[in-house]
């Protein structure tokens, strides 16, 4: 995920460069494929982009686990209940024309200052797992398109990646799914007293449909490529036979 919190401005600036440079990786690909004669350009670019991704998430992981243990600060980004009435100019303002609770619900991605080691950990462990969940489909591009550069794509390796792959994105996005409201709600805890409205009487657990979709296509693909390695067994055993006729 591309993220950059400011100024609209200078947000959709940094997020220009990002792409720009993702752009100029592809064009530098494309460029290097043309000029050697290269008739897989398009896999090129692929394995390179996904590697990247997967070196990128690498790098982040060793920072998140760093971080959990040199600084005293934790970045929660889940989704923890917080009930307590908005200010009456604010209340009346946005109840104009229409009904409104009048009371804030959510917070959602926010730091803890002076954080324990306990709670860096657990913030920590729910960033990793959100990376590891971002970062499975690009490994698994990589795999594909290096063994089909190598003229095996239809393989068990492939589909061995595909089956593993599918079983992973659904436990990865769950657990982070559940883990950052934990850690969220965990966090509040730790920073407001349990006598205070702004206290979070319970845990806010939510698990999105992504990781059951994710997991559903990875399995229906690892099916395409089995049923494709066997048709490729059946026409290499009917050449062998055919040889063997001739």
């Amino acid at each position: 995920m591309i993220n950059f919190m400011g100024e609209f401005w200078p947000s959709l600036g940094n997020i220009g460069i990002t792409l720009a440079v993702i752009g100029a990786v592809v064009g530098l690909v494309i460029w290097r494929g043309k000029r050697r004669g290269s008739k897989t350009i398009a896999l090129d670019a692929a394995l390179t982009i996904s590697g990247l991704w997967v070196m990128l998430s690498l790098a982040g992981a060793l920072i998140v686990v760093i971080k959990a243990f040199t600084v005293d600060w934790a970045e929660l980004h889940g989704a923890t209940s917080v009930w307590f009435p908005w200010p009456s100019d604010l209340c009346n303002t946005l109840a104009k024309g229409g009904t409104t609770t009048c009371r804030s619900e959510n917070l959602s991605d926010f730091t803890v200052e002076g954080a324990s080691l306990g709670l860096r950990l657990i913030a920590g462990s729910a960033q990793l797992f959100s990376m590891a969940f971002s970062t499975v489909p690009a490994a698994m591009l990589a795999v594909i398109c290096f063994q089909t550069l190598r003229g095996r794509t239809f393989s068990r390796t492939v589909t061995r990646v595909l089956t593993g792959g599918a079983i992973a994105v659904l436990a990865l996005g769950i657990v982070s799914d559940l883990l950052g409201g934990v850690a969220a709600t965990i966090g509040l805890r730790e920073v407001v007293d349990q006598s205070s409205q702004w206290y979070p009487m319970v845990f806010q657990l939510t698990v999105t449909p992504l990781p059951f979709v994710g997991a559903l296509a990875l399995a229906a693909l690892a099916a395409v490529f089995r049923q494709g390695m066997r048709l490729q067994q059946e026409n290499e055993q009917l050449q062998r036979e055919t040889e063997g006729l001739v």
